[in-house]
């Protein structure tokens, strides 16, 4: 097998950004050791090439920009032309080796076909992938023609490769019209040698349409308004050049607005229409002529909360839109909307598997932080969730939403009033689909006095009135917590904005605890950078007894197996072994004989420190014979003060990604968020959240 691949096109702008990030995101779940390289890029030394810097960007690798290309377009073709082609390909198989030694897989991109004849490029390219002896990806472009004419290209591409000694993976008919991908595999796949895989992927508006930012780079233009809002995608252009009353009619969802600097009443009317909810999104504008917009329009335009993009050139009207209509879209490193739909586009269409089994076999003990939140997101997509997020009127909690809803990881319900939520939604220029949200105001949802009921009835016995009870049902974390204790729902996460305390009361008062677990808890999931430690308690417990501690051990041992972890216990003290004494280390000496009594299956090492339960050195210094010491991967902390705090310096200090806490030991998850949480934050919880709601069902 082997541990790299080509990837090829057929012609420019065939999209093979999307193969390519779809791969390196697979790749990522099996490995960190990721090369990426592209032997010759079209830019200069200081024009960056657009997809290295994706790629190395969105995926964190570890190589320089220079370690990713070996030749810029221009010193290429001056070799060639004198007569240096040895040369040439002796050091592209020198940088392609270096790299193969320090990583896992290696992918190595081919040119793009822009600036010298198609046939030398595609001779190029067969000629690079033959002398690394590497297998090659052709990605085609069905985008215009017919299905004789992708059928006629695909063996002529295939055979140039084969016919030269260069084994074909596979073959990616991409920008295909929708509706026809089963009928031109089944043509392909009759076409070609049975070893080819064949993948179709229909063509995407989303991906198939620039960006403002796209478009400014492409005129030249200036920007005077909305820069943060350049990743806009522009689905249709209008000349703004009739009266207010039919430029409004005109306009659709994403439209770029081309009108003259002079024309105050279009401006002010698109970016009105842009923060109306009877209108659609108003993409941007560009502003033609060389004309600025009088004063008074500006310092209005300045007063606004909500300011689209607003570029101007000096060109006329008519020579702009038509010079828009000629751009190409592309995927930049910023554009997180297009690289999630990209990679979403290749889970779906790619047979990850069939690809896998061709391309890479390899295994690794090496738990890296994307390969765990990689697997998480893909355990939760597996079996989906219904999630309720308390806390709807938070910008972090809609931006994760928007995020969770556009990878399709949950099905969400989101409490607070509904028009509050669509302004804020138009403020922070999402694209959440409201068609695939629940939003739900406890105050006037038909739920609440059967849920004021639950309510009363199961708390009457502690002197609940129903009075009380309906006014409890208005706070947030009791509705979303009664919509979980109901099956409505089959996860809370909540804490943005309200206290611990505030956000699992309900859930301790009604949800109870799980059979044979006294003791509610919490674990962090600490992504350090070559592995991935769960630490408990860090946020529920603050005193723990020895009762409570083997409690939160095996808890934490259960968590991290539901995620893929191999729990190794480290009960940890400021001692090891029997080398200290004293009432706290006697507490942790206890705890750990009590998950051993209970729990003989768990390997457990206790009391131990912190250094000899991470370092495999010190460990075997100070306990020889243990099976955790210096390999634990589940560390528990004698009480919340050390815990919390420790948590906090690994996480500052070493840059560490801490996803939790989750609350462990409840009958149904609600999971509880840090006010001082960030979108990253409220998107992991969610995905662990829907996790646990998985195993609640086996």
């Amino acid at each position: 097998m082997t541990n790299a691949i080509y990837l090829t096109t057929t012609e420019p702008f065939s999209g093979k950004s999307i193969f390519a990030l779809g791969l390196v995101n697979l790749l990522a779940s099996k490995t960190d050791k990721i090369g990426y390289l592209k032997p010759i890029v079209a830019g200069s030394k200081k024009e960056k090439d657009r997809r290295l810097e994706l790629i190395a960007k969105q995926f964190s690798l570890h190589q320089t920009y220079e370690e990713m290309y070996v030749f810029t377009r221009k010193k290429a073709i001056k070799e060639i032309n004198k007569g240096n082609e040895t040369y040439l390909i002796d050091t592209i198989i020198e940088r392609f080796k270096e790299l193969q030694e320090c990583c896992d897989f290696t992918v190595v991109e081919g040119t793009d076909f822009l600036g010298v004849g198609t046939n030398v490029e595609f001779d190029g390219n067969i000629s690079i992938a033959k002398n690394l002896g590497i297998p090659a990806a052709i990605i085609m472009n069905c985008s215009g023609k017919s299905l004789v004419e992708i059928v006629d290209q695909a063996v002529a591409t295939a055979n140039g490769f084969l016919n030269k000694g260069v084994q074909v993976l596979t073959l990616v008919a991409n920008k295909v019209e929708g509706g026809k991908e089963e009928e031109i595999a089944k043509r392909l796949k009759a076409a070609l040698p049975e070893e080819i895989l064949i993948t179709t992927i229909p063509m995407h508006v989303e991906l198939s349409n620039p960006t403002m930012d796209e478009i400014r780079e492409s005129l030249g233009a200036n920007i005077l308004f909305g820069q943060s809002l350049l990743t806009n995608r522009v689905d249709h252009s209008i000349v703004g050049a009739m009266q207010l009353h039919n430029f409004l009619n005109r306009l659709k969802n994403n439209t770029l607005v081309v009108t003259p600097g002079d024309r105050g009443d279009l401006i002010i009317g698109a970016l009105q229409a842009n923060i109306s909810r009877s209108f659609g999104k108003v993409a941007g504008l560009i502003l033609t002529g060389g004309m600025h917009p009088e004063p008074s329009i500006v310092k209005l335009i300045e007063g606004l909360e909500t300011i689209l993009p607003v570029l101007q050139v000096d060109e006329g009207t008519f020579a702009v839109v038509t010079k828009v209509n000629q751009i190409r879209a592309r995927i930049s490193p910023d554009d997180k909307e297009k690289i999630s739909l990209a990679i979403r586009l290749f889970d779906t269409w790619v047979d990850e598997e069939a690809l896998a089994e061709k391309i890479v076999a390899f295994h690794t003990e090496t738990l890296t932080p994307r390969m765990f939140q990689y697997q998480l997101v893909k355990r939760a997509k597996e079996h989906k969730k219904h999630i309720v997020l308390p806390e709807g009127e938070d910008d972090r909690i809609l931006i994760a939403a928007d995020a969770l809803i556009r990878q399709n990881v949950v099905d969400l319900t989101i409490l607070g009033i509904r028009e509050n939520i669509e302004t804020a939604i138009k403020r922070l220029n999402l694209s959440l689909d409201m068609e695939k949200v629940r939003i739900e105001n406890p105050a006037t949802s038909q739920r609440f006095e059967g849920y004021a009921q639950t309510l009363f009835e199961l708390r009457k016995a502690k002197g609940l009135t129903i009075e009380m009870a309906r006014e409890l049902m208005h706070d947030v974390s009791y509705f979303g917590t009664m919509m979980v204790f109901k099956g409505e729902a089959d996860g809370m996460v909540s804490g943005a904005v309200h206290t611990t305390q505030h956000t699992i009361r309900p859930a301790l008062q009604f949800v109870k605890t799980k059979p044979g677990v006294s003791t509610v808890s919490s674990v962090f999931f600490m992504c350090l950078p070559n592995r991935v430690s769960v630490f408990g308690d860090c946020a529920v417990v603050p005193n723990p007894t020895s009762e409570q501690l083997a409690d939160i051990a095996i808890s934490s041992a259960e968590s991290a197996k539901m995620l893929g972890i191999d729990p190794k216990i480290a009960m940890l003290s400021y001692s090891s072994g029997s080398s200290g004494e004293g009432e706290d280390v006697e507490k942790v000496r206890k705890a750990t004989e009590l998950v051993r009594e209970r729990r003989p299956d768990l390997k457990v090492e206790g009391p131990i420190q912190y250094d000899a339960a991470v370092d495999l050195e010190v460990g075997k210094k100070k306990m020889p014979n243990s099976e955790v010491a210096g390999q634990a991967s589940v560390l528990i902390f004698p009480d919340l003060n050390t815990g919390n705090n420790t948590y906090k310096a690994v996480q500052r200090e070493t840059g560490a990604i801490a996803i939790g806490p989750m609350l462990q030991g409840l009958n149904k998850p609600v999971n509880d968020l840090s006010r001082g949480c960030t979108v990253a934050d409220v998107f992991n919880t969610v995905v662990i959240t829907a996790i646990q709601a998985q195993q609640a069902k086996i």
